[in-house]
């Protein structure tokens, strides 16, 4: 088969960022007045959820030694719902990957999942709080807000969600999903939310925007009664700065590596198009045809949901599979879909060839593709020859390559650019 001539392109992004983070957290928690409302010896129990956030280490670090400042006792619990297998320990050690670990943040980290039930949401569904932050004279809740994967709202990925996904532990994450279906995530999430905020020492939220670069690009904190419609500000920020690719219609999107510390799905959906749900098929922008992806990040431990929105992967990919956290991970999101394998080969060139050959009747030297490392390093693309035309009409896209044929090592496997 003829392959087309691929080469790097650099899209240009916002670049937005916060210089000084540790400062930055603590002129925003000087800001809305929480020096006054710790007194010392108070107990401060701090979120920490399961994903790749950027600085996300540097961030908690910030909030803890603030804390410590202010003569309280700050400790880190896991607020990541069923991940990690939904074992206690694990999600621990999970956050030892971010950098968040009792030796590094100099606090306790008190992992459990174990929950109480708190209250009840207008539509009678129970509430759960971690036990760990239910004993708390105040909890910080520390999230990155952005587009959803699932599902598309006013409030959709941040602090309203890790109230009540996240530090409901596994109980909280498996019924609010089952009820998202008869009352919408929406509902779901900003009833639960405004409830733990009501029943709970919330004391304050502190939202994080990223840029396309995957940089802190604003840190807000935000008192409990301004929490949502703070967050509703930041998710339209998250909007603007977030990194798409720059092209409509693809034939064939090839991603090197997917994980849960780069999304949880695995792939995020807002970049690929690709999407299915029971909640519906809302695929958009890119219209990408044939999606190919190549192994699962270290980082995600097996954890390979969202592997079920590929049409096609490696063996290599699938040997590495967890089942048991995937599908507990799949699930709990009432996902199955997101778990299931799809077509597999021994080499990148076989899985290459299949999906040209699944295109219809398309030249294979003529097929747009795309190729990234993976949906958080979306700078710097490797694309086909069949865009050239509208890179030459963009401003923001830069050609840093020389053209060649699509290649693949002596393995079989495709040789990364980058």
């Amino acid at each position: 088969m003829n392959f087309p001539q691929m080469t790097l392109i650099k899209q240009t992004f916002d670049r937005s960022r916060v210089e000084d983070i540790p400062a930055t957290v603590a002129a925003e928690l000087e800001r809305i007045g929480v020096r006054s409302k710790v007194k010392p010896g108070q107990k401060v129990a701090i979120t920490a959820g399961s994903r790749g956030i950027a600085n996300v280490a540097v961030v908690t670090k910030a909030v803890v030694d603030f804390m410590k400042g202010c003569g309280a006792e700050p400790f880190i619990f896991p607020a990541m719902g069923s991940h990690a297998a939904a074992i206690a320990e694990k999600q621990k050690d999970l956050l030892g990957v971010y950098g968040i670990s009792e030796e590094s943040m100099g606090c306790p980290i008190l992992s459990t999942m174990e929950v109480d039930e708190i209250g009840r949401n207008p539509d009678g569904l129970p509430i759960f709080l971690d036990k760990y932050a239910r004993t708390a004279d105040h909890i910080v809740v520390i999230n990155r807000v952005k587009p959803h994967t699932k599902f598309e709202g006013a409030i959709e990925s941040g602090l309203m969600k890790m109230m009540a996904i996240g530090m409901g532990k596994r109980h909280g994450a498996d019924l609010y999903h089952k009820a998202c279906i008869q009352f919408g995530m929406n509902r779901v999430i900003e009833t639960v939310g405004l409830i733990v905020m009501d029943k709970c020492p919330v004391l304050c939220g502190l939202g994080l925007v990223e840029n396309g670069y995957d940089e802190t690009a604003i840190i807000r904190a935000v008192l409990p009664g301004d929490l949502v419609e703070e967050e509703e500000k930041l998710l339209l920020d998250a909007r603007r700065l977030m990194a798409r690719i720059p092209f409509s219609d693809i034939d064939l999107l090839i991603i090197d590596e997917m994980g849960k510390n780069i999304s949880g799905t695995g792939m995020d959906t807002n970049v690929t198009g690709v999407n299915r749900d029971i909640l519906g098929d809302f695929s958009s922008e890119p219209r990408t045809k044939r999606l190919f992806v190549r192994d699962l990040t270290p980082e995600s431990e097996g954890n390979a949901v969202g592997i079920g929105l590929a049409d096609f992967t490696t063996t290599r990919l699938v040997n590495k599979i967890d089942k048991k956290k995937t599908y507990i991970n799949c699930l709990t999101g009432i996902s199955p879909e997101k778990a299931a394998i799809p077509m597999h080969f021994d080499s990148d060139r076989d899985c290459v060839t299949a999906a040209i050959n699944c295109l219809g009747m398309v030249k294979p030297e003529e097929v747009r593709i795309v190729h990234l490392r993976n949906t958080l390093a979306l700078e710097k693309l490797n694309v086909s020859k069949a865009y050239l035309p509208e890179i030459e009409k963009r401003e923001d896209l830069e050609i840093i390559g020389q053209w060649q044929t699509l290649a693949f090592g002596p393995d079989q496997n495709l040789i990364s650019p980058f």
